[in-house]
């Protein structure tokens, strides 16, 4: 069988996996770190504009079945770049060209081998950008590894040091047990079905024989716990706090804001094609994980007292709430899908920001090492304090009362009332330890000693982030219009 691919749609994954290659023989050549760098974010800028470029298009689709496959069946396609995949590669993008940008220092002071490190996180992007765009079950999970299989080595590529080898040992466990998982349960939806492509699993559960009821609906919550793991639901959040930790700093931002949006769009993406007329099933059991996993990310955050824990805990509750809105199961679904996206586009920017200062002050360690750092550094210190006000969503940070009442709103609009409830309390719980962490910055130290400050890349990282948090806290509505239009 041939057919023709459409090389524009997979434009964006094909120029970062061609840039990666380039990287890695550039590199063994001994060209300099910098450049190295510079053309890791020009791979990156270069994906970015392919996907600007085809925004205003139509659906574009490749990989695609014959016509005549099935009779009277649709075509289905295994790669689709429709709006809602290129608003996810934007934000993909838009966010490890941040993490690039973090990585400068990091490579540097950790000793780290420049083009293996490029190379893996251009790996781990081009996973991401197929994951968004995956219309079967097969490249869903090949798109997945492809996404997690490298972050594995980022996190311990400081191979001196024995906690970025222990955080990637647990990383790895619990990716290899959740992938099994998945596996099971995709074998058991393809049993019942006999498909593979979204398109035609969702028509086939739709009509699907009372014997195999019970083999489709433990197939599709076997499905939803490979993603669970991915966006670091409850009960596989445990890798995160500790894989945070101990990988280096711009790696866990890059599992904080990237691989979670990945994951979250993937969910979305075989939730609403693949597994609709299963929402009673699948519907209870993700209200159920977004509760405990907001519940139980914010009570331990509120016990953390090093400002990396509090980001990993804080980012398993924002799990939780990105979560909350696809509780609906089959009824809004696609205003649950776009609650889930709004937030996840606004988290990316406001989440980023908070790790960008962290990183670029990384000798403060504990909350309290950030005590007076208004004085020494102003603009830092409030830009970091405006990146907390989002992520409590309290006003001043608009953007993030915007995401919270989003997903509020498409909750309660599904009838999940008893889970906004528990929402709204786990929003105040919040408030505490990122009011907390802000109020320290502008409170005298008792040593009031200066820290080293980041460097350019670092500032450059911090600017962009802040800026993005107050044009989206003053028309927050940009993001809305936009997941309107593209889910």
């Amino acid at each position: 069988m041939i057919q023709g691919i459409d090389y524009a749609a997979i434009a964006p994954p094909l120029i970062l996996a061609i840039s990666a290659i380039a990287l890695l023989l550039a590199d063994a050549f001994d060209v300099p770190r910098r450049v190295l760098s510079l053309l890791s974010s020009g791979a990156l800028l270069a994906a970015l504009i392919a996907v600007i470029v085809l925004a205003p298009g139509d659906r574009r689709a490749t990989f695609c079945l014959p016509d005549g496959l099935r009779a009277g069946g649709p075509r289905s396609c295994s790669y689709v770049a429709d709006d809602f995949t290129l608003l996810f590669q934007g934000i993909i993008l838009g966010a490890a060209v941040i993490v690039v940008l973090l990585s400068l220092r990091e490579i540097t002071d950790s000793k780290m081998p420049v083009g293996e490190y490029h190379f893996l996180l251009l790996a781990a992007v081009i996973g991401a950008l197929a994951l968004v765009a995956a219309r079967d079950l097969i490249l869903l999970v090949v798109a997945l590894e492809t996404l997690s299989l490298p972050i594995f080595a980022l996190a311990a590529l400081r191979r001196y040091d024995g906690t970025a080898s222990e955080a990637a040992l647990k990383l790895f466990l619990v990716s290899v047990v959740s992938t099994a998982i998945m596996l099971f349960g995709i074998s058991l939806v393809y049993g019942a079905t006999g498909a593979m492509h979204l398109d035609r699993i969702a028509p086939a559960l739709a009509q699907l024989d009372a014997d195999l009821d019970p083999i489709a609906s433990v197939g599709s919550v076997l499905v939803l716990a490979g993603f669970a793991f991915k966006v670091a639901a409850v009960p596989f959040h445990f890798w995160a706090p500790d894989v945070y930790q101990g990988s280096p700093l711009p790696v866990a931002a890059f599992l904080s804001v990237v691989s979670k949006a990945a994951g979250f769009a993937g969910l979305a993406i075989v939730l609403a094609l693949g597994l609709p007329a299963y929402g009673h099933v699948w519907g209870p059991v993700i209200a159920v994980l977004a509760a405990l996993t907001m519940t139980l990310g914010n009570l331990l955050a509120l016990r953390q007292r090093t400002a990396i824990r509090l980001l990993a805990w804080s980012s398993v509750a924002q799990s939780g709430y990105m979560l909350a809105p696809l509780a609906v199961g089959s009824q809004r679904l696609p205003e649950a899908v776009a609650a889930t996206t709004a937030y996840v586009a606004l988290y990316a920017v406001m989440n980023l920001g908070a790790f960008a200062v962290v990183i670029g002050y990384h000798r403060r360690r504990t909350l309290d090492d950030y005590r007076g750092l208004a004085r020494h550094a102003p603009a830092t210190a409030t830009a970091l304090a405006f990146f907390l006000i989002c992520l409590a969503g309290l006003p001043p940070g608009v953007m993030g009362l915007f995401a919270k009442v989003v997903v509020f709103r498409a909750t309660v609009a599904g009838g999940v009332t008893w889970l906004a409830v528990v929402m709204a309390i786990n929003t105040v719980i919040g408030l505490y330890y990122y009011l907390a962490w802000a109020v320290r910055l502008f409170t005298p130290s008792a040593e009031d000693e200066a820290h080293a400050a980041p460097g350019l890349a670092a500032r450059a990282a911090i600017a962009a982030t802040a800026a993005g948090a107050i044009v989206l806290s003053i028309a927050p509505q940009i993001v809305l219009q936009t997941v309107s239009q593209a889910t």
